[in-house]
């Protein structure tokens, strides 16, 4: 049994080549100052990141001029949530 994803917007603005997320990878914008991260697909998958996305849902919604991924949580529960996941 899989999890439902909240919507995702697509990108709005055309990446170059060195802009682009590996294979199997996602560029996910965080926090106020919209830092790029680029993690693998395979965490949206993972009960605690979702919560994380269902939170961001809830608080702000997905509708940010940036436009792909963009979670408005500070960036070190970011990195620490992505630090435990990694280490799975």
């Amino acid at each position: 049994m899989g999890f439902r994803l909240p919507a995702i917007r697509r990108a709005s603005f055309t990446a170059s080549k060195s802009a682009q997320a590996p294979k199997g990878c996602i560029a996910v914008y965080v926090g106020k100052t919209q830092k790029r991260f680029v993690i693998p697909i395979s965490y949206l998958n993972q009960p605690s990141f979702h919560e994380l996305l269902c939170q961001v849902e809830e608080e702000y919604g997905y509708d940010h001029p940036m436009g792909g991924l963009t979670i408005l949580c500070s960036e070190d529960v970011f990195q620490h949530m992505t630090s435990r996941l990694s280490g799975q």
